[in-house]
């Protein structure tokens, strides 16, 4: 096991495997998991063949671990979500009131999709993983993704109204 090789994956990854674990789990407080999900990288380090970016792979081990933590807690608001991912800006008040409602919807009509179209939304929508990388991470074909994310738009739109993700 290369700890430096880890330790480099962490500097480089963590930050993006919190935001999934943000959004997939509906907590903000995802600290510990993603520390479990190093710890996890770490402890099988050996089952990497390099088949997938480092990054697919933490987060397939970040995915299973979420899956595993559902199973044991009961989900959470969405709501919580909006105030760990305000920036400041120079936006007015009634701007930063309108974006934060518009997060709020899209937090909600994203929890209330079946967990196909969540998944793929949250991979393909939000973390920007390449069709490629999100069949590695859910043991997909491309063409399944592909196709899975078309109609999870459709769902994610109609519930929301509006949805730029294309």
């Amino acid at each position: 096991m290369d700890e430096e090789l880890i330790t480099e994956w962490f500097d480089r990854y963590a930050d993006d495997i919190y935001r999934f674990l943000a959004y997939y789990t509906s907590s903000p407080d995802v600290e510990d998991l993603v520390q479990d999900v190093f710890i996890k990288a770490i402890n099988n380090f050996d089952s990497f063949k390099g088949n997938s970016s480092p990054k697919t792979w933490l987060i397939s081990i970040a995915r299973n671990l979420a899956i595993d933590e559902a199973r044991k807690k009961k989900r959470q608001d969405w709501r919580k979500l909006i105030d760990t991912y305000d920036t400041e800006n120079e936006e007015s008040p009634e701007d930063v009131y309108q974006t934060t409602e518009e997060k709020a919807l899209l937090y909600e009509a994203i929890h209330t999709l079946k967990p196909n179209y969540r998944d793929v939304i949250i991979l393909r929508g939000i973390e920007e993983l390449s069709i490629k990388e999100a069949a590695d991470v859910l043991n997909w074909t491309e063409n399944k993704v592909r196709i899975t994310f078309y109609r999870a738009l459709k769902v994610l739109k109609t519930k929301v109204g509006r949805v730029s993700y294309e």
